[in-house]
């Protein structure tokens, strides 16, 4: 059967007319070859110009810690910018009739869909956007958000990658970066470090700063300015409770860590060379005999008890603690009930 000849119980002209279109089809994709040939290589050429200009500007923008956001965000746009040219030239090649008019209009008919479709993914993109213009942490610095703390490893389209001081990934969404509260540690030059020490009831107060100040003069990871102090905060159970506080440079959470752990060893040597009392938590258990037939002499003053007259009496049950203290005692071999069923 020729190419043309219709099949059984089919209309013949219907079925030239199917052939002649798909050979129409078929010529004009092959006419449009060479275009688009040329359109994918000037949208492949618009593409590896956008992202070489990305590179450059970031590699620039480097060079300054102050600028690093405004080239990060600068390098994101123009590759965005190129991408939308290319495509845009790719089309104008391949499509002659087509205009910037006419993909206005289509955007206009589809940003309703396309902005339900795309709502959190546009959203964290300008969050992004906005983080890196407006700049409340740059990338390195240290942070905390939530329950999470590390440094800033990449502030992407989409999200901001924290890396955690144990060397774990934390994925945070830049929306949520935007719209809630976040701790910059390593925002300014210095940082404050405090610790709560506490002293004996019997210890001079004035003489424990003393010491402690010493100590923190002692220690290389302390600065002079801002310089430390030592203040009373509380007069606890046990204790009486100084706080100590102090400045390093810079304010990194190692940095913090270490400093710490020099000042706290600094603090008790000196508060322990010099005699003052470092106490702990204790507790005094008193248990005394209800009963009294056992808990000593009852004419003698005794813990939490006043000293009584007379022997110490016998016990009673529920049912005789109800009786009148005068009544008669029962009988010999008489019984009565109580809670513990003794005569």
């Amino acid at each position: 059967m020729s190419p043309s000849a219709a099949p059984p119980g089919e209309d013949p002209s219907a079925w030239a007319q199917a052939v002649d279109k798909v050979r129409d089809l078929a010529a004009d994709l092959i006419s449009s070859l060479p275009s688009i040939g040329i359109a994918l290589a000037v949208f492949a050429a618009f593409y590896v110009a956008g992202k070489l200009l990305r590179t450059t500007i970031r590699r620039v923008a480097m060079t300054r810690r102050r600028n690093q956001n405004l080239g990060l965000v600068l390098g994101r746009l123009t590759q965005g910018a190129m991408f939308i040219l290319g495509a845009l030239v790719g089309c104008v090649i391949v499509f002659p009739n087509f205009t910037p008019a006419s993909l206005l209009q289509f955007l206009g008919i589809g940003s309703v869909a396309i902005g339900f479709a795309f709502r959190d993914v546009l959203q964290n993109y300008l969050a992004g956007i906005l983080l890196l213009l407006t700049e409340p942490f740059r990338i390195g610095d240290q942070i905390r958000f939530g329950s999470y703390e590390g440094t800033v490893e990449e502030i992407q389209t989409r999200a901001t990658l924290l890396k955690t001081y144990d060397g774990r990934r934390v994925v945070i969404p830049n929306s949520e970066l935007f719209t809630n509260s976040v701790m910059v540690n390593t925002a300014f030059e210095v940082r404050r470090l405090e610790y709560d020490v506490g002293i004996g009831y019997g210890d001079d107060v004035e003489r424990a700063k003393a010491l402690i100040l010493e100590a923190l003069r002692s220690v290389d990871g302390v600065l002079p300015e801002p310089a430390p102090d030592v203040l009373a905060m509380e007069l606890a159970a046990s204790s009486v409770n100084l706080r100590v506080r102090w400045w390093i440079r810079p304010p990194r959470q190692h940095d913090a860590l270490d400093a710490r752990d020099q000042v706290l060893v600094a603090v008790k040597r000196a508060l322990t060379e010099g005699g003052v009392d470092l106490p702990f938590p204790t507790t005094q258990v008193l248990f005394h005999d209800q009963t009294e037939e056992t808990d000593g002499d009852r004419s003698r003053q005794r813990e939490g008890w006043p000293a009584g007259k007379g022997p110490a009496p016998r016990p009673r049950g529920v049912a005789r603690a109800q009786e009148p203290r005068d009544a008669a005692p029962p009988s010999r071999g008489e019984r009565r009930d109580t809670d513990g069923g003794a005569p």
